[in-house]
């Protein structure tokens, strides 16, 4: 059973992202996503704002776990933080 909830702000057009989506997906690791380039106006902006205080260079993807968070697809920092080997 997971333990720990995992959000990961992404873009669409972003080859790390989908790479950290298959990741966590072959992994079996449930995870909410935002397309951060697919929002628009105040809900963009919010969303851009939050990945801001996570990752003040606002790159992507931006992963939540827990409370730890990891900038781009590091599979090894990825399995690290949810405890997977």
């Amino acid at each position: 059973m997971q333990k720990k909830t995992v959000k990961m702000y992404t873009l669409s057009t972003c080859s790390h992202c989908r790479a950290a989506k298959k990741l966590m997906s072959d992994l079996g690791v449930r995870y909410d996503y935002v397309d951060v380039d697919l929002l628009s106006g105040s809900a963009r902006a919010a969303a851009l704002e939050e990945v801001r205080k996570l990752n003040p260079l606002c790159s992507f993807p931006t992963i939540l776990i827990g409370d730890t968070v990891i900038v781009g697809n590091q599979e090894d920092k990825i399995r690290q933080a949810l405890d997977i080997e």
